[in-house]
């Protein structure tokens, strides 16, 4: 069974857990609407919150599994509050066209601009990340250009991190397909 989002969030160390909660609770209409990405993951109104969702709960399920294992070198808090800023600015990043195509909002297109805007919501709600939780954020989604076999770029938080996102967005993307799909967790958004 999964977690909510309200309950997730909880699990994130002060000071920055109060700021996640300020931001669910003032963006909660627009995070309920908005999709996960404009075609490749959580493509339907309220993929965006689905997609947060899932990644949060598989942190859980991995960090318990692993730290099983081995020792990992971060919290489970971290991780949470990684994989809850990740994709912060999708919800303002999309809008629906008049063929109801999702698209991008102008000024949001590119990688870097995003990254901007998700650090000034982040700065505007007053999160403060170590230098680990930033690494952690840059590179959730992989290290691309910024890979070197000379040195290790993506630090152990950011691997495992990108492991539940690339889960959510590659493995376990699509919308259930039919009425008896068992996907339905506790705090999903459904289309109505």
């Amino acid at each position: 069974m999964y977690i909510s989002i309200d309950d997730l969030t909880e699990m994130i160390e002060m000071p920055n857990r109060r700021a996640c909660k300020k931001i669910l609770a003032d963006n909660k209409e627009i995070f309920r609407r908005v999709r996960g990405s404009s075609n490749n993951h959580q493509n339907w109104p309220g993929g965006y919150h689905d997609h947060v969702l899932e990644t949060m709960n598989l942190a859980i399920i991995l960090y318990r599994t692993l730290s099983e294992l081995r020792p990992l070198n971060f919290s489970l808090s971290d991780a949470l509050l990684v994989l809850f800023l990740h994709d912060l600015e999708k919800p303002w990043k999309y809008r629906l066209n008049d063929r109801g195509e999702t698209e991008y909002v102008e000024g949001l297109k590119t990688k870097g601009a995003a990254r901007t805007f998700r650090n000034k919501k982040m700065s505007e709600y007053g999160l403060v990340l170590t230098p680990e939780q930033r690494n952690g954020l840059k590179y959730v989604e992989g290290e691309h250009r910024d890979y070197s076999s000379k040195f290790r770029v993506m630090n152990p938080l950011a691997a495992f991190c990108h492991l539940c996102d690339v889960t959510s967005a590659r493995i376990w993307f699509d919308y259930p397909k039919n009425e008896g799909d068992p996907w339905n967790p506790k705090g999903r958004i459904t289309e109505k």
